[in-house]
């Protein structure tokens, strides 16, 4: 059995970060060496992901958790400097992720857009309006249910909570459907961090089932998802994710509904 170098493992792992955070470090602690020869020389360097979705999970993941804003910078500086995400699409990751982390954790991913943005000398970027026109209520339910169904693979139900309300008007009747700014497979993975981080049953397993069954995520992709998920989430949350990964794919793969 052939033996790895660790020295080999460092190299790869400077070099993955210096690409993923526009920067690169010495490790001074145990922490920041296995960021280096774990995180980047082991988790970033599979091949089973593209690099612009492990940007997304990283982004939503590290805002979710509360990371540092020197952590938060980086994945924005190397998401921009490396060409993975451009600065409007990092202002949708923001909006998407204020739906599914709350608006305050949605605001500390802006917050870092906006300060990488100043630092690189990149000028703002004009975003569509939330909505530009006066709007019927009955359309807007009924664009919010079109798209809910569009996105979960199944129907949804009648706006008869304040919240189910805001779910068809704003999350899909609104929100989802800016696909000008962010595209729907990258929204995928900004959902599922934020759905992942709740631990509820629902959410987690119709999301898990409707990234699979719409073919946003391959069922390879959602297990790569896990482990990148588990760098900021910790690996107890992740054991969560990977048995509802596992029963979802069955269900996908047998043609039957999340709920089946």
């Amino acid at each position: 059995m052939a033996l790895l170098d660790p020295t080999e493992r460092a190299a790869r792992g400077s070099a993955i970060q210096a690409e993923a955070t526009g920067r690169a470090e010495t490790p001074a602690t145990p922490v920041q060496e296995s960021w280096r020869d774990f995180v980047f020389a082991e988790v970033w360097s599979r091949p089973g992901l593209d690099r612009r979705a492990r940007y997304l999970i990283s982004l939503a993941g590290a805002a979710l958790a509360g990371a540092s804003t020197a952590t938060l910078d980086g994945y924005v500086r190397g998401a921009l400097t490396g060409g993975e995400l451009n600065l409007r699409e990092l202002r949708e990751a923001a909006l998407h992720l204020a739906v599914y982390g709350g608006w305050s954790r949605g605001d500390a991913l802006d917050q870092a857009v906006t300060r990488v943005a100043e630092s690189l000398g990149l000028p703002p970027v004009e975003a569509a309006p939330i909505r530009a026109a006066p709007w019927d209520p009955e359309v807007r339910t009924q664009e919010g249910r079109d798209e809910f169904t569009a996105v979960m693979t199944f129907p949804g139900g009648p706006s008869a909570t304040p919240y189910l309300e805001a779910i068809n008007n704003f999350v899909f009747g609104e929100m989802w459907c800016r696909y000008e700014g962010l595209d729907q497979r990258s929204r995928r993975w900004i959902t599922l961090v934020g759905v992942c981080e709740s631990s509820t049953e629902i959410p987690l397993k119709s999301h898990i089932h409707a990234a699979m069954a719409s073919g946003n995520c391959k069922p390879a992709e959602m297990q790569e998802f896990i482990l990148q998920y588990g760098i900021h989430a910790g690996w107890p949350k992740a054991s969560v994710v990977q048995g509802v990964v596992i029963e979802m794919t069955k269900k996908v793969e047998a043609g039957l509904p999340w709920n089946g």
